[in-house]
């Protein structure tokens, strides 16, 4: 996904992506040698697209962004990168963009411990906004993470239906995206449909999982499996194909769900002024549909 198309989309609100990755640097404050190391995690490159969607919407909207909402957009990329550092740990994850893993370097306990610190980080992020909407938003989704950690650990290694590989992806995934677009919007001084809002974040987030899912499949090859599939996560094409070791045959249909949650996305922004920032999200479907 790091191609110039995406480059190009991010240049957008670069600078303001910037003031926020300098946020979440100076946050950190702990015991040496894991300040530098979870510092240069945080430092590595990365997509950050919950921050050029957040900033996106914002911008498109005609919106004057505030320190308020920069704040709150540091918070949820703390709140990816800790889910990020527990995911390691789970999945046993060596390398982390690019580099050592916390995990691999520190070791389970100090893997949980960092990936818990930069989520009490968050939460004092939250906390000090003090917005009592955006404080429930915030923790409804912690839960739901969680939640779609602990349910995709105890369906390991069975094929579900599409409708609860759907809501796992909501879990994991779009609570998240639907968190940054509905808390930018409350703290934003325009009048925002916040149901609209919402359907935007989680169909974006839900598109955002099935094409995470669709490349896992499509970068294997049939002398090895899937890593998903390795570890009994049975994600949209092996549903669809009901066949574990060919998981391929259910490629074209997750093609077809993929592009059913970018046209519900689509059909939201087309209400969106027309402005250089509208066209950015809608070149960032195109990039997601694109697999």
């Amino acid at each position: 996904m790091f191609n110039e198309k995406y480059k190009k989309i991010k240049n957008l609100c670069i600078d303001k992506i910037k003031k926020i990755e300098e946020n979440m640097i100076l946050a950190v404050k702990t015991r040496e040698p894991l300040e530098s190391h979870i510092v240069d995690f945080l430092n590595a490159p990365s997509k950050r697209i919950r921050l050029v969607l957040g900033i996106l919407f914002l911008l498109s909207n005609d919106c004057e962004i505030t320190d308020s909402q920069l704040e709150l957009l540091c918070a949820i990329e703390l709140v990816h990168s800790a889910s990020l550092i527990h995911d390691d740990i789970i999945d046993e994850g060596d390398l982390r963009r690019g580099k050592k893993s916390i995990y691999k370097e520190f070791g389970n306990k100090l893997g949980v411990i960092s990936g818990d610190y930069l989520l009490s980080l968050a939460m004092e992020k939250i906390s000090n906004l003090e917005n009592s909407h955006i404080l429930k938003i915030f923790s409804k989704t912690l839960k739901q993470m969680c939640i779609g950690e602990i349910n995709q650990n105890f369906d390991r290694y069975k094929i579900g239906t599409i409708e609860d590989y759907i809501e796992k992806s909501k879990n994991k995934t779009a609570f998240l995206f639907e968190t940054t677009l509905l808390c930018c919007a409350i703290l934003s001084k325009k009048d925002f449909n916040l149901e609209q809002v919402s359907d935007f974040g989680l169909n974006f987030g839900i598109a955002f999982q099935i094409r995470d899912d669709l490349i896992n499949i499509l970068r294997s090859d049939f002398s090895k499996p899937a890593k998903d599939i390795e570890q009994g996560i049975y994600t949209a094409p092996v549903i669809y194909s009901d066949d574990i070791q060919n998981p391929q045959k259910g490629i074209e249909k997750t093609r077809s769900l993929l592009n059913n949650y970018i046209e519900k996305t689509k059909k939201i922004i087309n209400k969106f002024p027309d402005n250089i920032y509208k066209n950015g999200i809608e070149e960032l479907l195109e990039i997601i549909n694109n697999v």
